[in-house]
């Protein structure tokens, strides 16, 4: 089987009013590319949006978090044997057609993960979660970070399948910075002109940092006890 040129991964729960945009987005700017969502338990219709755009459904019935679904969506991928992989949250819209310099990236041997920094921020916290993930991937691996837990990513197929399953929910961004530099991996962050749904100072906002703050903390402490682990549950419940 020949392989696939370009694997797009992504994960998403409850994203019916963006997930179709996003999906057309990445199809408009990446012709031929396999997008494959993976439905975290969605209480709405994110599966069937995902798939009237174009993309590859994988569903959980139930919620595994960020780090399962996305998993369970790269398995999928893998199966493609594709040269490139690039990994994008649901929520970019539109924005996820302007994704291609972290591409140019790995292509160019600027790097061999290439995470985008957002050229604008909007909305966040009083950054607990973020401050302490830039410290614990420092600490782990002597690096300064500008987008420690960005979830746009790209890599080779190679490198993918090296660093899957990805840590449970939150933890997967850190998780999988760290891995790949502790194996000789060069990390290239690019500033990229993109939008998302973001978390402002509300009391979901700050469930939702709490929740990563504790996903960032688990990676941390697992990491810095000797080894990465196999801290990634296999997604239970899944309709392939």
């Amino acid at each position: 089987m020949d392989a696939c040129p370009l694997a797009v991964v992504i994960a998403a729960r409850d994203e019916a009013d963006r997930i179709g945009a996003t999906v057309r987005a990445v199809l408009d700017a990446f012709p031929g590319a396999l997008v494959v969502v993976a439905d975290d338990g969605s209480r709405d219709a994110t599966a069937q949006t995902a798939r009237d755009a174009g993309a590859q459904v994988v569903r959980l019935e139930r919620p595994a978090g960020k780090g399962g679904a996305a998993s369970l969506a790269a398995e999928r991928a893998l199966g493609a044997r594709p040269e490139l992989v690039l990994l994008c949250d649901a929520d970019l819209g539109e924005s996820a057609g302007r994704l291609a310099p972290l591409l140019d990236a790995v292509r160019s041997g600027a790097g061999d993960l290439a995470v985008a920094h957002f050229a604008r921020r909007v909305g966040g916290g009083f950054g607990v979660a973020i401050g302490f993930a830039h410290w614990a991937i420092r600490d782990l691996t002597g690096i300064d970070t500008r987008a420690p837990i960005s979830g746009q990513r790209a890599m080779r197929g190679e490198l993918l399948e090296r660093l899957t399953p990805f840590a449970p929910r939150f933890g997967m961004e850190i998780a999988m910075t760290v891995d790949a530099v502790r194996s000789g991996k060069r990390l290239v962050e690019v500033e990229v002109d993109l939008e998302h749904r973001a978390t402002g100072r509300t009391w979901r906002g700050f469930r939702h940092r709490f929740r990563q703050l504790r996903d960032f903390v688990s990676v941390w402490w697992r990491r810095r006890r000797g080894g990465r682990g196999r801290d990634a549950a296999d997604p239970a419940g899944a309709a392939r």
